[in-house]
């Protein structure tokens, strides 16, 4: 299992503070805020999640996010496809309008940079069941 401390000395940019988004997510997980482009349509950040932790299901409108995973195991999934498992290096490239969740597996923190356009529509949470049957 990847230990916090681990990530925390492991990962290059640190782990941030406790989410804000809280709401969307099950489960612990921490923001930091790298950086804006110019014209303020791009964010980039770190999500650390701690094991088990994960975001709901959400779209991005208008845009994409591509994440770069730098730490831990992860799940990443599109509605209507099977999870993909994740770990250190692998990127993924959700498209505009894509139905999506990512988090950490249930032994595992887990780390992402996120590079966000477009404005998010939350949606529902990932049921345990959905969830934990990814842990069989």
């Amino acid at each position: 299992m990847t230990k916090y401390t681990e990530l925390k000395n492991g990962a290059i940019f640190g782990p941030g503070i406790p989410n804000p988004f809280s709401q969307f997510f099950i489960g612990d997980t921490f923001l930091n805020t790298l950086t804006q482009s110019p014209d303020e349509k791009i964010n980039i950040g770190t999500v650390d999640f701690a094991p088990g932790a994960r975001n709901n299901w959400h779209i991005h409108h208008n845009g994409y996010q591509i994440l770069l995973v730098t730490a831990g195991e992860g799940w990443y999934q599109e509605a209507g496809q099977p999870a993909r498992s994740l770990q250190a290096g692998d990127v993924v490239i959700t498209k505009d309008g894509v139905k999506h969740w990512h988090g950490a597996k249930v032994d595992s923190w887990f780390e992402h940079i996120a590079i966000t356009a477009g404005a998010p529509e939350w949606l529902e949470p990932v049921a345990d069941e959905v969830y934990n049957a990814l842990e069989a």
